[in-house]
């Protein structure tokens, strides 16, 4: 067992191999190093792989809009289709109205039960439990 150096600084102690050599004071001294140190590092790591998410997902929402655009364009393709063989039959401004109306209907169906489900998506129910919990708590009186 080395014995502690008297004059030694707490940095030259850290250094230290032997930790029974060193004194508590010392000891507690590494212990936050190495704890500011280890915070530092996880700090680091968060951020990079946050980073990396980040540019993973931004990644993932590009393809997923070019997707979407490109599906747009097919659905205006099928809707043009669509006109072009039911004016093979009616008359082509009759063809137009009826696949326009349709696509209407439907758009309008979407956005109506889009619309009711939204309040209900948004409402934090587990809050407002919590909190109807939280006002039992502090309104009930003390027998």
């Amino acid at each position: 067992m080395k014995p502690k150096l008297p004059d030694a600084t707490p940095e030259e102690q850290l250094e230290s191999t032997d930790r029974e050599a060193q004194s508590v004071p010392a000891l507690l001294h590494r212990l936050s190093h190495e704890l500011t140190d280890l915070f530092r590092q996880e700090l680091a790591l968060a951020g990079a792989e946050l980073t990396r998410k980040l540019t993973q997902t931004l990644t993932s929402l590009r393809s997923a809009v070019a997707g979407a655009a490109v599906l747009y364009a097919g659905v205006l393709v099928l809707l043009a289709a669509a006109v072009l063989g039911l004016s093979q039959v009616l008359a082509p401004w009759l063809a137009a109205l009826i696949v326009g109306v349709v696509v209407s209907l439907i758009g309008i169906a979407a956005v109506v039960v889009g619309a009711r489900s939204l309040p209900e998506t948004l409402r934090p129910r587990r809050t407002e439990r919590s909190l109807a919990k939280d006002k039992d708590v502090l309104t009930r009186k003390t027998s």
